[in-house]
Protein backbone atom coordinates (compact mmCIF):
# COMPACT_ATOMS: atom_id res chain seq x y z
CA UNK A 1 0.00 0.00 0.00
CA UNK A 2 1.27 3.47 -0.82
CA UNK A 3 1.91 6.03 1.90
CA UNK A 4 -1.11 7.93 0.57
CA UNK A 5 -3.40 4.90 0.93
CA UNK A 6 -2.41 4.49 4.57
CA UNK A 7 -4.40 7.63 5.41
CA UNK A 8 -7.53 6.98 3.33
CA UNK A 9 -10.37 5.53 5.40
CA UNK A 10 -13.03 5.45 2.66
CA UNK A 11 -15.11 7.48 0.27
CA UNK A 12 -16.28 10.67 1.96
CA UNK A 13 -18.52 12.11 -0.77
CA UNK A 14 -19.10 12.61 -4.49
CA UNK A 15 -19.22 16.24 -5.70
CA UNK A 16 -22.11 16.94 -8.04
CA UNK A 17 -22.66 20.46 -9.40
CA UNK A 18 -26.25 21.42 -10.22
CA UNK A 19 -28.07 24.28 -11.90
CA UNK A 20 -31.32 23.47 -10.05
CA UNK A 21 -30.97 22.54 -6.38
CA UNK A 22 -34.70 21.91 -5.83
CA UNK A 23 -34.85 19.45 -8.75
CA UNK A 24 -31.67 17.70 -7.58
CA UNK A 25 -32.91 17.37 -3.99
CA UNK A 26 -36.28 16.04 -5.13
CA UNK A 27 -34.62 13.44 -7.38
CA UNK A 28 -32.22 12.07 -4.77
CA UNK A 29 -34.79 12.20 -1.95
CA UNK A 30 -37.10 10.12 -4.13
CA UNK A 31 -34.25 7.57 -4.35
CA UNK A 32 -34.13 7.47 -0.54
CA UNK A 33 -31.36 9.98 0.20
CA UNK A 34 -31.90 12.30 3.15
CA UNK A 35 -30.68 15.85 3.53
CA UNK A 36 -27.89 15.62 6.12
CA UNK A 37 -26.43 19.14 5.99
CA UNK A 38 -26.95 22.36 4.08
CA UNK A 39 -25.17 25.68 3.95
CA UNK A 40 -24.12 28.48 1.62
CA UNK A 41 -20.50 28.73 0.49
CA UNK A 42 -19.31 31.71 -1.56
CA UNK A 43 -22.93 32.42 -2.54
CA UNK A 44 -23.61 28.84 -3.68
CA UNK A 45 -26.23 26.63 -2.03
CA UNK A 46 -24.53 23.43 -0.80
CA UNK A 47 -26.35 20.29 0.35
CA UNK A 48 -25.03 16.94 1.54
CA UNK A 49 -27.37 14.00 0.94
CA UNK A 50 -26.86 10.60 2.58
CA UNK A 51 -28.16 7.12 1.88
CA UNK A 52 -26.52 4.24 3.80
CA UNK A 53 -22.77 4.83 3.37
CA UNK A 54 -23.08 7.02 0.24
CA UNK A 55 -22.82 10.80 0.52
CA UNK A 56 -23.40 13.29 -2.31
CA UNK A 57 -22.31 16.91 -2.02
CA UNK A 58 -24.39 18.91 -4.46
CA UNK A 59 -23.86 22.61 -5.02
CA UNK A 60 -25.80 25.06 -7.15
CA UNK A 61 -23.25 26.97 -9.19
CA UNK A 62 -24.98 27.61 -12.52
CA UNK A 63 -22.07 25.87 -14.27
CA UNK A 64 -23.18 22.23 -14.24
CA UNK A 65 -22.42 20.58 -17.58
CA UNK A 66 -25.66 18.59 -17.64
CA UNK A 67 -24.06 15.72 -19.59
CA UNK A 68 -22.37 12.39 -18.90
CA UNK A 69 -19.11 12.95 -17.04
CA UNK A 70 -20.55 15.85 -15.05
CA UNK A 71 -19.32 14.69 -11.64
CA UNK A 72 -16.80 17.27 -10.47
CA UNK A 73 -14.88 15.43 -7.77
CA UNK A 74 -14.63 12.45 -5.49
CA UNK A 75 -13.58 13.08 -1.91
CA UNK A 76 -11.59 10.51 0.02
CA UNK A 77 -11.94 10.52 3.78
CA UNK A 78 -8.54 10.74 5.48
CA UNK A 79 -7.51 10.28 9.09
CA UNK A 80 -4.69 12.87 8.96
CA UNK A 81 -4.86 15.52 6.25
CA UNK A 82 -1.36 16.80 7.07
CA UNK A 83 0.14 13.32 6.59
CA UNK A 84 -1.89 12.82 3.40
CA UNK A 85 -0.61 16.19 2.08
CA UNK A 86 2.98 15.12 2.74
CA UNK A 87 2.47 11.67 1.18
CA UNK A 88 0.77 13.07 -1.94
CA UNK A 89 3.59 15.53 -2.53
CA UNK A 90 6.24 12.86 -1.85
CA UNK A 91 4.57 10.64 -4.47
CA UNK A 92 5.04 13.39 -7.07
CA UNK A 93 1.49 14.75 -7.21
CA UNK A 94 0.95 18.50 -7.20
CA UNK A 95 -1.96 19.71 -5.06
CA UNK A 96 -4.22 22.25 -6.77
CA UNK A 97 -4.03 24.47 -3.69
CA UNK A 98 -0.92 26.09 -2.17
CA UNK A 99 -1.92 24.88 1.28
CA UNK A 100 -4.51 22.75 3.02
CA UNK A 101 -7.91 24.47 2.90
CA UNK A 102 -10.64 24.84 5.55
CA UNK A 103 -14.41 25.07 5.21
CA UNK A 104 -16.83 25.52 8.13
CA UNK A 105 -18.90 22.49 7.10
CA UNK A 106 -20.46 20.03 9.54
CA UNK A 107 -20.01 20.52 13.29
CA UNK A 108 -16.31 21.44 13.41
CA UNK A 109 -15.34 22.09 9.81
CA UNK A 110 -13.25 20.18 7.30
CA UNK A 111 -9.66 20.49 6.09
CA UNK A 112 -8.97 19.35 2.54
CA UNK A 113 -6.91 19.64 -0.63
CA UNK A 114 -7.28 18.40 -4.22
CA UNK A 115 -5.17 16.84 -6.94
CA UNK A 116 -6.08 16.49 -10.59
CA UNK A 117 -6.75 13.02 -12.00
CA UNK A 118 -5.93 11.80 -15.52
CA UNK A 119 -9.41 12.71 -16.80
CA UNK A 120 -9.36 16.25 -15.34
CA UNK A 121 -11.39 15.01 -12.35
CA UNK A 122 -10.51 16.37 -8.95
CA UNK A 123 -9.59 13.91 -6.20
CA UNK A 124 -10.13 15.55 -2.82
CA UNK A 125 -8.46 14.42 0.39
CA UNK A 126 -10.71 15.56 3.24
CA UNK A 127 -10.64 15.28 7.01
CA UNK A 128 -13.71 16.12 9.07
CA UNK A 129 -12.63 17.86 12.26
Amino acid sequence: MSDIGKHVTGLQHIGLPTNDMAKTLAFYEKLGFELAYQTVNNGEKVCFLKLANVCIETYENGQAVGAAGAIDHIALDVDDVEAAWTAVKAAGFTPLEDEIQFLPFWANGVRYFNILGPNEEKVEFSQML
